[in-house]
């Protein structure tokens, strides 16, 4: 937590191509969602991210990434915490059309925590 602000962790596991595009965003902020992305969910925990990059992202791209990244608690606090498919399945929905005010209140650099073959 940055002195003053009040941040939430969050994780959010991205594939090779996210990843590279996180990248050239110097690890600051996540790219634009794509128009079949209606919604940007990063997740409350990092079991849930490890899940999705290992179960999910290497079957469909040969690798998955964990990553980790602070976000100002007052942008958050105009958001609800989602369920998504059980309670250990904490995520928020952000809406495609916020990624730079999501970005925005990014504090400090994003962290890949994991990384699957």
């Amino acid at each position: 937590m940055s002195e003053g602000i009040e941040t939430v962790t969050l994780w959010r596991p991205v594939g090779p191509e996210e990843l590279a595009l996180i990248h050239e965003l110097d690890m600051r902020g996540f790219p634009p969602r794509l128009p079949d992305q209606p919604i940007f969910y990063p997740v409350l925990s990092e079991d849930y991210a490890v899940r999705i990059a290992r179960d999910w992202n290497v079957p469909r791209s040969g690798s998955g990434f964990v990553t980790r990244f602070e976000v100002k608690k007052d942008y958050l606090d105009g958001h609800s915490v989602q369920e998504a498919g059980g309670r250990a399945h904490l995520e928020y929905w952000i809406p495609a059309e916020e990624m730079d005010q999501f970005n925005a209140a990014i504090v400090g650099i994003i962290d890949v925590t994991k990384t699957f073959p």
